[in-house]
């Protein structure tokens, strides 16, 4: 089997659990493409054999890697899609952050999880992304996002106006600090923090969450993941903020903004021994308040 590994830096304290990441896939003599930068941090902190070699580009992965390992959290995870982007190139994440939503892989559980991977004991969980599109060339050929796209202000001004149509139709115009709009993978990130509902993986929908909305009567909305979305802007501010996962760019109100399904899905490595519901159960602590027993 071969395997890509993708990180960003970290603390010292995370060295021990990236070490026995490396010295398992060196036990089952795996192949091993690092991503340079990655490999360029970790190189004089830990031992990696010269067997390993490092990669730069999307490119270089397409029909190199059999699977994609993620190490740190939700945010690298939402990194990683960058590179694996449209191959189908499935992905695993280990968490060495805090919540770890698709980063669902405990630290202490790494052994065993190696194990599982290499011996193909996992199932593959789909996941549909978004895409943004406007009159400029926002976010180049990166211009998807697996959680959610967001608009926001820009700074402590005034709320902003921001005025959505549902294929072409008027929907509503919302006065508030921004608005999300969020994938059922999204759904338990930003949007679940605004008061938005969690959404199972391959429902069909999306969410529309408002930020701090002025009117007490507007609430979270789910569409049909077929439908697209059209945003314009208004506020006492000139310029605007956009972002694609963790990705962002400053816009002024000129800009009319383009939301759909994008034309292709990530798959996400789901290891026999977990489920969507135990995920949920474990990272949101449901069922453990013991006067539940």
């Amino acid at each position: 089997m071969k395997l890509g590994v993708y990180g960003r830096q970290f603390n010292n304290s995370v060295l021990p659990y990236v070490q026995q990441v490396f010295d398992c896939l060196v036990e089952w003599e795996v192949e091993v493409l690092i991503y340079n930068d990655f490999y360029d941090f970790l190189k004089d902190k830990l031992f990696l054999p010269k067997t390993f070699s490092s990669f730069k580009t999307h490119q270089e992965l397409v029909g190199n890697i059999d699977v994609m390992i993620s190490l740190g959290g939700d945010g690298t995870m939402l990194d990683t899609v960058t590179l694996v982007r449209d191959s189908g190139i499935p992905m695993i994440g280990i968490n060495f952050g805090r919540l770890g939503f698709l980063a669902s892989i405990n630290k202490d559980g790494i052994k065993s999880a190696i194990e599982g991977l290499i011996n193909k004991k996992f199932t593959l969980d789909t996941r549909r992304l978004l895409k943004i599109e406007a009159e400029k060339d926002l976010f180049g050929d990166l211009n998807f996002a697996l959680n959610d796209f967001t608009i926001l202000k820009r700074d402590t001004s005034a709320m902003i106006l921001i005025h959505c149509f549902l294929n072409g139709e008027f929907l509503n115009s919302y006065w508030a600090d921004g608005l999300i709009v969020a994938t059922p993978t999204g759904s338990t990130a930003y949007s679940l923090s605004c008061g938005g509902p969690i959404i199972f993986p391959r429902s069909g929908n999306f969410v529309i969450t408002p930020i701090s909305p002025h009117n007490l009567n507007v609430r979270p909305v789910i569409i049909s993941d077929e439908n697209e979305l059209t945003f314009e802007i208004e506020g006492r501010s000139s310029k605007y903020l956009v972002s694609c996962d963790s990705r962002t760019e400053v816009i002024d109100a000129n800009f009319r903004l383009h939301l759909k399904r994008a034309d292709f899905d990530i798959n996400l490595v789901r290891l026999n021994n977990e489920t969507y519901l135990s995920t949920l159960r474990n990272k949101l602590l449901w069922g453990i308040d013991t006067r539940n027993y």
